[in-house]
Formats: structure tokens, C-alpha cells, sequence
């Protein structure tokens, strides 16, 4: 029975090409031709217009987004379509979604489907019938390949020996063993990106640093066969790769990341995404290869680059900051759970409160309290834990300061070693080719030029940052870092140093501190890297007080001295016993007469202590008709009764004990000392 009729021919034949990969697209040159000669196929049977639909080529036909077909599917539906041609059914559809969609309009329209041998009509029920049959062969054969292919992938895998693709600082040897790359400066640079990550501890300071420091970075361009490392500038993904790469640690690694399947706009997206943990990675082998740094360090680096994910909220420490607060991202509310966030009321203020309080309106705040004790009874603890280590650790970096090398001044070295090397290739290349070929000789010529001017570029840079290098440290610069090891507090409470220093020790040596507030008690419990715990409780300030408090026994003596002194006076021997403000700050008038208005102290008024029955020491040394110093001597051999508020202020007498003194004139005042030819003074 011949199939094709006149409706058939008087529609367009659409000829449906299609190869599953770019690299089939290549090299599967044959798989080509013997699809575009369907167009000839068409024209035996009768058709005159020919659509040659090929915008799939190097697309996969398992579901994904193919323009190619959709256009035909949008031709179909029009009725525009009369036959649709293929070599096979797999290059139509290899999945049974799209090829029995493609079975539907073709009967509902009446087009037929023709491959390289035979003609079917999907109206007809064994057609029908042997095209399902085709669908689901060609579905299962696809899938099939994948599983065989994918299980000896691991299988090979397993081994440690699939190797595509080796990060940049490896280079693949002939037997596909990875080994390191024999290039000094690519070495140095991946070493460097480390180094410093341990150091700053964290990638996006770890890039700034390169970035300002001018340090360029190695990238590979072009495929494994033939990579080519080109030299470039810092960017923040290539350091994050290097410092999340696991093959850096030595392991060999197969099955990091998983491929999600999902509908969008009724088509399959298939995106692969490094999301797997690293108990499901399909293969890992420890030590496979010589790395760059330990396993140990690999996964403390992501830890670290976990918890300063600050996207992550309050599953993670979140990343150093400039904020004075010490304890930011380390306490935790033993209450709910939360993290307690660092607040700044006001300038030089810290307050630390439970986060969950902000979610959650209508409860009360689990833990709120002061940050500054906080602070220092923490760092109290950090201090005394690392003080039998201050000095090993001064002399530790003493030595490092001296063997080190300057980064900067290696990295340019390096640098200015490959571009001298270029500039012997770009010569070597120029005398090889012969002269009167100026069309060759005249573009070689300009490299090797190029590559001379850049030598001296590198050079010139390369004498500055060696004139700029700092010299070694002084007899005396070791002193003083030995005298700050053995007084860590000196150290710690310098203002030179920088909070953020402060923060990173803090987080090295603790994991976290669980906060919890029982009345007016707060509860710290500190958690160590070591597993070891410690407890610190404080009391939380009272309402309407703040740390810019005066002391009670300060306002106490103020009240005392104000009943005899007027206010400079006061600031006076205030500042002599080294009594400062709230604020630190030295007393004047102006300060002690703030203070006596807060606290209700009355100013002293001219005569009231003669009111009271008080004289001063130059008083009674007038009543009595001695020197002051004699009335001071008098006062310490305690036959004269005084007062005095502190050390430095006045000595105060009561009227009534002077009168006694005068009136016990037969008494002598002094006592006979141990020289017979001294006189003994006699009170007039």
C-alpha cells in the first residue's frame, strides 16, 4: 500500500538532523552526511519543498531544550508538515515524553514519519504499534550506555586512576600519575595562596591582598591535551577554587557533585551542583599524591570558609569584622539556640543580644548584657591559657621574620625569570627564520621587542620593592617582643592592637561560648578546641547604671574634702592620688562641680569648718607658736589628734584637742631623743 499521497506531498517535508555532542559534531563527519542525504530520499518520493532542520546539532535528545524540535513541533501543529524525515528514531526523541508527543501530532495532522528504509503512518495501528516499540528501544538503549559508561567510570575511579582534568600547580605525568608542576613560580604562588589563608583567614582578605600587592595568579586556558597557563591578575573564584580544591591536600577526589534534574516551562533542566557532603562522594583517597598541604589543614580551611559564609545566618560564626565587639559570632543563647548578635547603642558601648528576639517580637529576650566584661573576662582567659606559650611563640616569629623572604620580592623574581625566558625564545625564534622573509622576520621582531620591553618593566619593578624591603630585626626590636611575651595583658590591652587580631585568636583557640542568664547572673560557658570547658559568671549592671559610673567610695571622698576644700583644690589632690573620672579623664573644677550636683554635695562655703570646731595644721601652728612641721611631727607622734580624707588632702584637728594640748604645758611636746646635747622643746 503506498502511504504517501498527494495531501501528503502537497505539505512540506521537514528533514530532522541531529547529533548528541559538539565533539560527534567534529568528528562523526559520515553521521552527517547520511542524515542531509534525506533530502535526496524526500525528492525520490516526491516532495519538492524541503525543510532541513539541523539547530540541534551537539544536542542531547534525553529531554533537554532542543530549538530544533520545538520547531518542528510548531510546524506539525500548523499542518504545515506533510512527512517527517530521520535517519532513525533516536535522532527524533530519546525519551518517551518527546517521542510519543511526536506520535501524537503527526496522527492527529496525518503526517507520516520516515526513516533510511521504511515509511510509517502513526494513524495506523501496527505503525503506531512498531514506532512505541522503536521509542522505547531507543530510550532504553541511551540508558543503557549512560549506566555501562557511568559504572566504569567508577570502577576506574575507585582505582584513583581517572584523571581528566589536574588542577593548576599539577601537571599529568605519562602514566596519568598527577604529580606537581616543575614550574617554580606556580609552585610558589599556590603555596602563597595558602599561607596567607592561614594567616588572614579569609579567601576575600586572602584576594585583597594579591590584588594590592599586584601578585598575578596562574589560570589554564585551553584543553588538557593542550593547557596553556596563562598569568593574570588576582580574582576572588580562583583563589576560593585553590583553597576548596581537595586535590590540594593530597586526596584524589570523584563525585563532588550531583546532577539535579527539573521541570522549568515543561522542559527537562539538568544542572550539576556541588552539593554533596563529603561523607557521599562517590571515591576519596587520602595521600593519592603529593600535596600542597596536609588533609588536617584542608578541612580546618573549610571550616573556616564555612563559618565566614555570612548568607548562612545563624548556622555559622560568620566572618571577622572591624566591630570592637570580641565576641561576635562565638556566643550562643543556651536558652533558644540563637546566636547573640553585637549591637552598638552608642560610641565605645557593646551590648550583646540573643538574635531570636528579633524573630520573635511577642517573647522576651532570652540573654541581653553588657559586652565589655564580657570581653575582658573572656580575653582574662585566652591570656592565662596561652601564657606558658607567649615566649616559644616570640621566639617562633623572630625566626620567621628572619629566615622569611618577602613574598612580593619572590613572586617578582620569578615572574621576571619567565619573561627572560621569553625573550630567549622570541630571540631564538627571530635568528631562525631567514632574514628576507620580512613578512615573518618583521612579526618576530616585534615580540622579541615586546618581550624586551617587558624584561625591563619587570626589572625596574623588581629593584623598587627590593630598595622598599624592610631590614632584618634589631637587638632591641627582639627585646621588646621577648618583653611582650612574658606580659601578654601589656600586649593584649595595647591600643595599637587590632581588634580583628584579637577575634581570630579568640576563634582559634575557642569553638563557641554558650550564654545563658539566670536573674541577674550571666553564665558563660567557654567550649575549647581542646574539649576542655570553662565557666565565668558576672553579674549584670543594674538599670539606670552604666560603666561610666563614678565609684562610691570616690564620691565618698569627694563629700568628705568639699566640707574643707573648694572644688580646684579638690581636683588637685584628686589628681595627685591619680583618681580619674568615669571616663578616664582628669579632674578639674569644672568636673568636680558636675559631680557634687549628680550626687548632692553642697560646695564649701568660706568659714564653715571654723563653724565646726576645725582648724587646719597652719591654725594650730599659729595657736601653739611652732612651725607647721612641727604641728606634721606632732600629728605622726599621734600627741596631736587629726584627720585626714587621703593622702595629700589636709590634715584636719578638732579646736577642743589643740586647747588640751596647750593646756598640758608642763608635759614636754617632744619626746628626749638619743643625743644627751639635744634641747627638748618646750611649748610657750
Amino acid at each position: 500500500m503506498n502511504k504517501v499521497t498527494a495531501d501528503h506531498l502537497a505539505r512540506r517535508a521537514c528533514v530532522y538532523i541531529r547529533q548528541s555532542t559538539p565533539g560527534q559534531v567534529q568528528h562523526n563527519l559520515e553521521s552527517q552526511r547520511r542524515q542531509y542525504a534525506l533530502v535526496d530520499r524526500a525528492r525520490e518520493l516526491g516532495w519538492r519543498d524541503i525543510d532541513v532542520i539541523d539547530d540541534d546539532l551537539g544536542i542531547s535528545g534525553s529531554g533537554t531544550r532542543r530549538p530544533g524540535f520545538e520547531r518542528l513541533l510548531r510546524a506539525l501543529c500548523d499542518g504545515q508538515v506533510g512527512a517527517v524525515f530521520s535517519i532513525e528514531a533516536s535522532r527524533l526523541a530519546r525519551n518517551g515524553r518527546d517521542w510519543h508527543t511526536l506520535l501524537e501530532f503527526c496522527s492527529v495532522v496525518g503526517a507520516l514519519l520516515i526513516d533510511a528504509e521504511a515509511l510509517y503512518d502513526p494513524r495506523l495501528t501496527n505503525d503506531r504499534l512498531l514506532l512505541g516499540m522503536k521509542g522505547t528501544i531507543s530510550e532504553m538503549e541511551v540508558a543503557s550506555f549512560r549506566e555501562r559508561a557511568q559504572a566504569a567510570l567508577l570502577q576506574k575511579a575507585q582505582r584513583g586512576a581517572l584523571v581528566r582534568r589536574v588542577p593548576i600547580g599539577y601537571v599529568k605525568g605519562s602514566d596519568d600519575r598527577i604529580e606537581k608542576d616543575p614550574n617554580a613560580r606556580t609552585r610558589t604562588t599556590i603555596e602563597l595562596i595558602f599561607r596567607k589563608f592561614a594567616e588572614l583567614g579569609s579567601v576575600r582578605q586572602v584576594y585583597f591582598w594579591f590584588d594590592q600587592q599586584q601578585i598575578e595568579v596562574p589560570v589554564a586556558r585551553g584543553t588538557e591535551e593542550a593547557r596553556q597557563i596563562v598569568w593574570q591578575s588576582a580574582r576572588y573564584h580562583a583563589v576560593l577554587s585553590v583553597l576548596k580544591n581537595p586535590a590540594y591536600a593530597g586526596a584524589y577526589v570523584y563525585g563532588r557533585s550531583k546532577t539535579r534534574v527539573r521541570l522549568d516551562a515543561g522542559q527537562k533542566q539538568v544542572r550539576r551542583q556541588v552539593l554533596r557532603r563529603r561523607e557521599d562522594w562517590a571515591v576519596l583517597i587520602l595521600d593519592h599524591h603529593e600535596g600542597y598541604i596536609d588533609w588536617n589543614a584542608y578541612q580546618s580551611n573549610q571550616t573556616m570558609i564555612a563559618h565566614n559564609d555570612n548568607a548562612r545566618g545563624n548556622a555559622v560564626r560568620g566572618s571577622i569584622k572591624h566591630g570592637e565587639a570580641l565576641l561576635a559570632g562565638l556566643l550562643r543563647c543556651g536558652h533558644c539556640g540563637a546566636k547573640l548578635l553585637a549591637q552598638y547603642p552608642s560610641p565605645r558601648v557593646i551590648r550583646y543580644q540573643c538574635s531570636g528576639y528579633l524573630l520573635n517580637r511577642d517573647h522576651a529576650c532570652c540573654v541581653m548584657f553588657g559586652g565589655l566584661r564580657a570581653d575582658r573576662l573572656v580575653s582574662e582567659q585566652l591570656i592565662h591559657a596561652l601564657a606558658p606559650f607567649g615566649i616559644e611563640a616570640a621566639i617562633e616569629a623572630i625566626e620567621s621574620l628572619q629566615d622569611a623572604s618577602d613574598e612580593r620580592i619572590q613572586q617578582k623574581a620569578l615572574a621576571l625569570e619567565d619573561v627572560r625566558y621569553e625573550v630567549t625564545r622570541a630571540r631564538r625564534q627571530y635568528d631562525a627564520v631567514d632574514p628576507t622573509n620580512r613578512l615573518v622576520a618583521a612579526e618576530l621582531e616585534r615580540r622579541w621587542n615586546q618581550a624586551l620591553t617587558t624584561e625591563a618593566q619587570f626589572e625596574a619593578e623588581l629593584v623598587t620593592l627590593q630598595e622598599g624591603r624592610e631590614g632584618p630585626l634589631t637587638d632591641a626590636q627582639k627585646r621588646e617582643l621577648l618583653s611582650f611575651a612574658r606580659d601578654l595583658p601589656t600586649l593584649w590591652d595595647d591600643p595599637q592592637s587590632l581588634p580583628e587580631h584579637k577575634k581570630r585568636l579568640l576563634r582559634i583557640a575557642l569553638k563557641e561560648i554558650i550564654a545563658t542568664c539566670e536573674g541577674e547572673t550571666i553564665r558563660l560557658i567557654l567550649h575549647w578546641q581542646g574539649g576542655d570547658h570553662t565557666r565565668v559568671e558576672f553579674e549584670k549592671i543594674r538599670s539606670g547604671r552604666h560603666r561610666y559610673v563614678t565609684d562610691d567610695d570616690l564620691v565618698a571622698l569627694v563629700g568628705m574634702l568639699a566640707r574643707i576644700e573648694p572644688d580646684a583644690r579638690i581636683a588637685s589632690i584628686l589628681n595627685r592620688n591619680q583618681r580619674r573620672t568615669a571616663h578616664g579623664d582628669d579632674w578639674n573644677a569644672k568636673r568636680v562641680c558636675s559631680l557634687r550636683n549628680n550626687h548632692a554635695i553642697p560646695v564649701y562655703r568660706e568659714g564653715e569648718r571654723q563653724a565646726r570646731g576645725e582648724m587646719s595644721v597652719s591654725e594650730v601652728a599659729a595657736a601653739l607658736g611652732v612651725t607647721p612641721t612641727t604641728v606634721l611631727r606632732l600629728i605622726r607622734l599621734k600627741q596631736l589628734r587629726a584627720t585626714q580624707a587621703c593622702v595629700g588632702a589636709p590634715w584636719i584637728l578638732r579646736r577642743a584637742d589643740v586647747e588640751r594640748c596647750v593646756a598640758e604645758r608642763n608635759h614636754p611636746v617632744t619626746p628626749p631623743t638619743a643625743d644627751s646635747a639635744q634641747l627638748i622643746l618646750e611649748i610657750p
